[in-house]
């Protein structure tokens, strides 16, 4: 039977609201060790996702080369304002195989997990899938 997301996933989720300043969002994922913010609505339904790649560099000041862009890493933006909203997502049912390809097709280092009733209760990443080929291939070791 193949591994489910839910067995790598980490369940403690870091979550901002829309409104959050961007420097807000910055220490939030220093102080808490993160590099991938998903961003929820008021009724907590996720809206987007922040990454410290958007929070760097967001992808709107590089889309034409005639317009210059100032980008200040501070509140004057809050985060609905970078943040990603065409969210890649995985469910606690699916296999870790169809979490790699995912992240490898979409070239992404984290992607929020959602169960049945498409809440948030999770996120895996690719540091949460090199523990499982760690896992595996310690398992393999031992036969």
């Amino acid at each position: 039977m193949p591994t489910k997301v839910s067995e790598y996933m980490t369940a403690k989720v870091i979550t901002v609201k829309t409104d959050l300043g961007v420097r807000e969002a910055f220490f939030t994922m220093r102080d808490e060790g993160v590099r991938h913010l998903p961003v929820v609505d008021e009724s907590n339904k996720l809206v987007g996702i922040v990454s410290d790649r958007e929070l760097r560099r967001p992808n709107w000041v590089d889309e034409d080369r005639d317009i210059t862009h100032i980008y200040d890493l501070n509140n004057d933006l809050d985060v609905s304002d970078i943040m990603v909203r065409n969210v890649f997502c995985l469910h606690t049912y699916d296999s870790l195989s169809k979490a790699v390809k995912l992240l490898l097709e979409q070239r992404v280092g984290a992607v929020p997990v959602l169960d049945k009733t498409e809440a948030l209760v999770g996120m895996l990443s690719a540091i949460d899938l090199l523990k499982a080929l760690d896992d595996k291939l310690d398992a393999e070791r031992k036969r």
